[in-house]
């Protein structure tokens, strides 16, 4: 066990005026089971590689045991598991890797093929193996579930929660629950530490920040009554002065001792408006110090087309074929206006390729398949990655460009994004970007290929109310399980 210390951490990118961290300092247990979060865009890759040493740190990093970083590079994707393990650790140490791979599930054929011809989520489960072979190191885990299946997050989360010694970023909420007992967030003004899983994270933020919404009522109302108290001692103030040095009615010099009693009265009435000033600064600058890590998740909008046919989609015993390789074999199911329809299963069964098949861009190769006549669709498809500018972007959508930009700031763009190039973008703000072009268009029908890839928790959060307030008819592949749960999708199990 060890201390991580980061202390008075500040990093930007060269050619961009803004920090990414600013004097940030926090202490780690290197025993503990860290979950880190945090809007996408806010630095969590970067402190990553800043841990493991990719990126300059000015000193303010002190690591005192080796740190491991996933996803690693692989040099030649033609190797196998078995021969890259064996040249991280040795071939008398093969047997932890084998340990390994066992307490995660991975076929013992996937061992001895070529890296290339594995599934993303057997690659990533590889991978996580290589890691927890070598010993005594910290492991930097980056956005592991990206290419896992919902099984596949199962195991890995109760994998990881038989382990210790980790940072892990994930916005998948139930996964982070079953593996972390620490949550590291990167909040707007701070970055903050505390026990517990993300639902503790959660409960413990919510009530901060309605504590802090009641406390700055509580202070806006008592600042306004100060500035009338204020601007009314002023006045008497103002008006004892007067007093003090002044004439009588008659024209006559006051006396000395009314002198004196005017001058002492103003006097008074000059620190009482001092008193009330400095209440009222004091009350203002508590009132600033609050609610600057508050995420305003703004409310999105979403203005679905209603189709006059009730069945939306219709399939009846249909496969997919792709060569002699089926995708799809023997499904039937119908899409209603107003479904909310979930696609799950493991990676591989079919979930992208019914996707294509709605859209129009595959047949099937037998059954019997309809979709509604004249049907506008919206898609946001799984693998998309946008670059040049947004103003390109907007033009070739054919969006509103106010309304797109207005999504993305609810979003938690800064403005300052929408001049940057979007291959700049972190993977999640791109996913984003997709996200709200579909939300910009009127359609019958949204197809979400795995939407939430990279999206961070709050915009999930988001997201999720959006589609319970406007129940679009919906099709979509996800594999976050609390996100189909809150929504209450329709659930289509794949198999094969």
């Amino acid at each position: 066990m060890a201390l991580i210390s980061i202390q008075h951490l500040t990093f930007g990118y060269e050619g961009s005026p803004e920090l990414i961290f600013d004097d940030v300092s926090f202490q780690l247990d290197s025993a503990w089971r860290l979950g880190l979060i945090g809007r996408n865009g806010r630095g969590k890759t970067t402190l990553l590689k800043i841990l493991a040493g990719e990126l300059p740190d000015g000193g303010a990093v002190s690591t005192p045991i080796p740190m491991d970083y996933f996803p690693f590079p692989i040099p030649d994707d033609r190797i196998t598991p078995l021969s890259l393990a064996e040249q991280r650790v040795g071939t008398d140490e093969i047997w932890r890797f084998y340990r390994e791979a066992s307490l995660l599930d991975i076929p013992d054929d996937a061992l001895e093929r070529p890296l290339s011809t594995l599934s993303g989520g057997e690659r990533a489960k590889v991978l996580l193996a290589m890691l927890f072979v070598r010993e005594n190191r910290f492991l930097l885990i980056d956005e592991p579930t990206n290419h896992l299946d919902m099984q596949g997050r199962e195991l890995v989360s109760r994998y990881l929660g038989t382990k210790s010694g980790f940072i892990l970023v994930s916005h998948d909420r139930h996964f982070l629950d079953n593996c972390v007992d620490h949550i590291l967030s990167i909040n707007r003004a701070n970055m903050e530490v505390q026990r517990g899983n993300f639902s503790t994270w959660e409960e413990n933020k919510r009530r901060q920040d309605q504590f802090e919404l009641a406390q700055n009522e509580r202070l806006r109302s008592e600042i306004s009554s100060l500035k009338a108290a204020a601007r009314q001692a002023n006045d008497w103030a103002n008006h004892a002065e007067g007093m003090k040095i002044g004439i009588r009615p008659n024209g006559r010099e006051k006396s000395k001792d009314a002198r004196a009693y005017y001058g002492e009265k103003s006097r008074r009435m000059q620190q009482r408006r001092k008193n009330l000033e400095a209440r009222m600064e004091k009350s203002i600058a508590e009132k600033e110090g609050l609610l600057k890590n508050i995420d305003r998740a703004e409310d999105l909008k979403l203005f679905p087309l209603c189709h006059p046919a009730d069945r939306i989609v219709e399939c009846k015993d249909i496969s997919i074929a792709y060569g002699d390789k089926t995708a799809v074999h023997g499904l039937s199911f119908t899409v209603r206006n107003g479904d909310t329809l979930a696609l799950v299963g493991k990676n591989g069964c079919g979930k992208t390729s019914i996707m294509k098949m709605i859209a129009g861009s595959i047949s099937p190769a037998s059954g019997f398949f309809h979709t509604a006549s004249g049907l506008i669709l919206s898609v946001v498809p799984q693998d998309a990655s946008p670059s040049g500018t947004l103003d390109d972007f907007i033009r070739d959508s054919g969006i509103d460009a106010t309304l797109f930009k207005t999504i993305l700031r609810k979003l938690d763009f800064s403005r300052e994004q929408f001049e940057k190039d979007m291959a700049s973008y972190s993977a999640g703000q791109k996913k984003k970007v997709l996200i709200a072009r579909s939300l910009c268009q009127r359609a019958h029908l949204y197809l979400w290929d795995e939407p939430l890839n990279y999206i961070d928790v709050l915009s999930r959060m988001q997201i999720e109310q959006l589609i319970i307030r406007f129940r679009p008819t919906m099709i979509l592949a996800e594999h976050d399980r609390t996100f189909i749960e809150k929504i209450g999708a329709k659930i289509l199990s794949l198999n094969g």
